[in-house]
């Protein structure tokens, strides 16, 4: 989002229902939102502007504790290979260059690793800031 447009697609996985209720009035006309939190509480949102916007919204669980365990042991057993499912990698500040076509079917991404340095690498080096370029 920039210069007070919305944005075309919302992504919620905070789990929080007053921030997962204002995301529909982040999405733009023609927009997707998508959440993948699971609350108990519940979400509304105005079906007048919802229908006005023409917005499309999207809904997928996220992975319960169950889930992460199984997984853990599949990985730890060697029978499933994560480096298999890497399919791109790129360097934090790089990121906004390489979103773009991430987010392109046709790139064939599976999942793409952000790679962090290590402070503890060099413990001299100074943060570095990047701007600010969610869109």
């Amino acid at each position: 989002m920039s210069d007070g447009e919305l944005a075309d697609v919302v992504f919620d996985a905070t789990g929080n229902p007053a921030a997962m209720q204002a995301g529909f009035d982040l999405v733009g006309h023609a927009g997707r939102y998508v959440l993948v939190s699971i609350v108990k509480a519940d979400i509304s949102f105005s079906d007048p502007d919802f229908h006005r916007k023409e917005l499309t919204l999207l809904a997928s669980r996220n992975a319960t504790r169950a889930d992460f365990d199984q997984v853990i042991q599949l990985m730890e057993s060697g029978r499933l290979k994560a480096d298999a499912m890497i399919t791109h990698r790129a360097e934090l500040a790089d990121v906004p260059e390489h979103m773009p076509a991430w987010c392109t079917p046709a790139t064939g991404v599976v999942k793409a690793m952000i790679e962090l340095d290590n402070p503890l690498d060099n413990p001299h080096q100074e943060p570095r800031h990047e701007p600010d370029h969610c869109q």
